[in-house]
């Protein structure tokens, strides 16, 4: 190889390194507090979220993206809040409940906080490369604590070890498949009952579940698919512990037993307002 090939090579080589190491350049929310300024989570406040949540998303869970992203004064204020969830030690000791509702908000927050950046999009599997580029899931970090951590790691390594299955009609990764994002910062005081809700309001609808009273078969989301296991190690025990949020149509076609279960198409369309 001649002199100038070899640096045109090694140039080329170099230029690829750069690009794949931006493209897969981590971001950060929130902000690192010194160890002195950190709270237990049960001192965290949500009402920032909460009137966020009221002004921008709907009964539906569908979000105003495009006035959110618009309005600098409610982008600063996500931050702010961004900024609140970072200040919590999660080693601190805290309320189990505090604590359910504190993640919960964090992955939503930092879900909306995501899309916004790269809002306008049609869907968040946009930015959830697979190999290489920017995944939305693995490369945006909250601050937390003197740690950081990712979306990924909020929904299996911290949520999912909590031992409340439905946490997943809670958490939204901004989709129409999705739970509803509730219009409401969930709290430790209102969390059963919000949990409930969602739950309850999640099974309710036709993209979630349906039943095929002619060919005896329940359909349900593919998040039961993909979570069965926190709900149950058999497919009998996974409806048994989602029937007391069913409608009575589904809680009657279900306590008949002799019933086969298929999983729903998921639909990764962003959950904007129209």
């Amino acid at each position: 190889m001649t002199t100038h090939k070899l640096c045109q090579f090694l140039g080329a080589a170099m230029m690829a390194i750069v690009t794949f190491s931006a493209v897969n350049a981590d971001e950060f929310a929130g902000k690192q507090w010194p160890a002195a300024k950190q709270v237990a989570i049960d001192d965290v406040k949500h009402d920032s979220w909460d009137s966020l949540l009221q002004k921008y998303v709907d009964e539906d869970g569908m979000v105003n993206y495009q006035d959110w992203q618009n309005n600098e004064t409610d982008r600063a204020l996500l931050q702010t809040y961004l900024e609140s969830l970072s200040q919590a030690n999660p080693n601190a000791k805290s309320d189990e409940k505090a604590k359910l509702a504190y993640w919960i908000n964090a992955y939503n927050a930092l879900t909306v906080e995501g899309i916004l950046r790269v809002y306008p999009t049609t869907s968040i599997r946009n930015h959830t490369a697979r190999l290489i580029g920017y995944n939305i899931w693995k490369n945006l970090y909250l601050y937390s604590g003197s740690s950081k951590i990712n979306l990924d790691s909020i929904e299996h390594q911290v949520l999912r070890k909590m031992n409340e299955p439905r946490i997943h009609f809670a958490i939204v990764c901004a989709s129409i498949g999705c739970p509803r994002l509730l219009n409401r910062a969930y709290t430790a005081d209102d969390l059963e009952d919000q949990l409930t809700a969602n739950a309850t309001d999640f099974f309710s609808r036709s993209q979630n579940l349906k039943i095929d009273t002619k060919d005896s078969i329940l359909y349900l989301s593919s998040i039961m698919s993909w979570f069965g296991s926190d709900f149950g190690d058999s497919t009998t025990k996974q409806v048994q512990t989602i029937a007391p949020y069913m409608s009575k149509e589904a809680k009657a076609f279900v306590a008949k037993g002799n019933f086969s279960v298929r999983y729903l198409d998921y639909d990764w369309d962003l959950n904007k307002q129209k």
